[in-house]
């Protein structure tokens, strides 16, 4: 069905092209008709016509301001002009409006017909255009995810040509030569650093593998790969070799939102591991930082720079454990250590009891990393010769309870060496916080701006500042800007205004709003 609307103010010229289009086009047509400008409006508004022959000379609102308003919520519509008058005298304006054609008073039969046939031609043209899009789009949602897993299969299995890559990066419209890997992973629930429940998690969340496809893509610029088991791999493209410290801030901080958003809507825990920028043919290393950052991670969120380099296990060796008991010796977990360090050991004497030298040398290799880690951290001091009886201490050892004692009892004092160190590092970093905040919160300075002068996530950096301050970053710097703007309005010399603006707020609006908030009282009610 096309939708007509006729506007003129003669009515024997509406009932002739009424009969006319009746005649011609039949049950094809649907005729609205108007006899002035401001009701042509109204009527399109309703109806939607397809199709307007409109007057241009009629009472009040002439056809080009009608055509006008009907063109700012109809961006389809056919206008055919219709007047006595000089076409030219309003050419430019129905131009710019997008006129499909002029027919000049008087006007014929033939004419009227002819134009309506290239005008209805015209319209079935782009519904057809418009119904073929929204196939097109409809398939593409269905082949775009198999394209994308394709070229994800392709750059991280290395089973493709360069030429392969290319083509897909042509059909994909993906200009970008570098790219990271963002690993999500999902679980049940999260416990003792381990996702629950993967594979059920991974059989339920496939139902909703669109959705969570939809939240990744509104938040990167990347192509995503199929669920495996309870992996999902993304390839975010950058323009770039590598990010600097804001961007890298920036990405972990997306991720996180994102991670946020995926377990709000799923029901589900989830957790991410972040690459380096590769380029595109090298992405598989990104990929393989990724998964490093999953399992060595402390954070929900990890990033590759977080983590120390690493090198090839042998599948017998306990990497797991070892890597679980430095992750105790770095957070100066004493008792959780000491654990870690019991396990391995046993495990040690498990699978390789019978090389006695070897798992010596094993524990002499592990405590001395261990305090390597405390003097990096500054939690001990090193000399040439602070370690002149370890190997004669261990070789005389007469049976494995003896070594292990020995072993544990190491772990165990750079534990508490850094467990110090830590607390006084804290102590360090909150009072560089202060300090900075103390000289600058007349300024409008954020949590991203201090956290960049101490050099830590603002993530991080919010959580030690609670913890080491006993109060959140915003409340610290509310209570410095108030106090302040107290002893300022005790004194007459300013203005509401301009104390607002000495105490590092833009808004007297919202000044006001935090004073009252604070004080119980406004500024001019505390100035008195």
């Amino acid at each position: 069905m096309i939708r007509i609307l006729l506007a003129d103010d003669e009515g024997l010229m509406l009932n002739s092209m009424k009969t006319i289009i009746a005649t011609n086009f039949g049950d094809e047509c649907e005729v609205f008709t108007a006899k002035t400008g401001r009701v042509a409006v109204e009527i399109a508004e309703e109806e939607k016509p397809d199709i307007a022959l409109m007057d241009i000379h009629m009472p009040g609102l002439n056809g080009i301001e009608a055509m006008q308003k009907i063109r700012e919520k109809n961006k389809n519509i056919q206008f055919i002009v219709i007047t006595a008058y000089n076409k030219f005298d309003y050419a430019k304006d129905a131009i710019s409006i997008g006129v499909f054609d002029f027919l000049s008073k008087p006007v014929s039969k033939a004419s009227i017909i002819d134009v309506l046939t290239r005008a209805i031609k015209s319209v079935e043209e782009k519904r057809k255009k418009k119904i073929d899009n929204i196939r097109i789009r409809e398939k593409l949602e269905t082949v775009i995810p198999i394209i994308e897993n394709g070229f994800v299969s392709n750059l991280l299995l290395q089973n493709g040509s360069k030429s392969e890559n290319e083509y897909y990066k042509e059909i994909m419209n993906i200009e970008e030569e570098y790219a990271y890997i963002i690993l999500l992973q999902f679980g049940e629930d999260y416990k003792n650093g381990v996702l629950t429940n993967p594979v059920g998690t991974g059989m339920r969340l496939q139902k909703e593998y669109d959705q969570i496809r939809q939240k990744i893509s509104d938040t990167f610029s990347c192509i995503i790969g199929s669920m495996m088991s309870n992996r999902i791999v993304v390839v975010v493209f950058s323009n770039r070799e590598s990010v600097d410290y804001d961007e890298r801030i920036s990405i972990i901080e997306r991720t996180r939102n994102l991670v946020y958003a995926l377990e709000e809507s799923t029901d589900a825990k989830f957790m991410a591991g972040i690459g380096h920028t590769k380029e595109l043919d090298k992405v598989k290393e990104s990929y393989v930082e990724a998964i490093r950052c999953l399992d060595e991670g402390e954070s929900h969120v990890a990033h590759v720079d977080d983590l120390p380099l690493a090198g090839k296990i042998d599948e017998d060796y306990p990497i797991d454990v070892e890597r679980r008991m430095f992750n105790y010796i770095e957070q100066g977990d004493t008792m959780q250590a000491g654990q870690q360090a019991k396990i391995f050991f046993d495990m040690l004497c498990e699978k390789f009891g019978q090389y006695d030298d070897d798992i010596k040398l094993k524990v002499l290799e592990l405590v001395m990393r261990a305090e390597t880690m405390g003097v990096n951290a500054g939690g001990l001091d090193y000399g040439f010769r602070y370690r002149k009886d370890y190997l004669s201490s261990v070789l005389a050892m007469k049976n494995y309870s003896e070594l292990s004692k020995w072993f544990i009892s190491k772990i165990s004092l750079v534990c508490e060496n850094i467990a110090f160190k830590h607390e006084e590092c804290s102590e360090t970093v909150i009072s560089k916080a202060m300090d900075y905040i103390d000289e600058n919160y007349t300024k409008n300075i954020s949590l991203d701006d201090v956290s960049k002068v101490v050099n830590i996530s603002p993530y991080y950096f919010s959580k030690l500042f609670k913890e080491e301050a006993g109060v959140n970053f915003i409340d610290y710097l509310t209570k410095k800007r108030i106090d302040y703007a107290k002893e300022l309005l005790e004194d007459n010399t300013y203005s509401i205004k301009e104390v607002c603006a000495m105490c590092g707020y833009s808004d007297p609006n919202y000044f006001s709003r935090i004073f009252k908030k604070k004080e119980n009282v406004t500024p001019s009610e505390y100035r008195g």
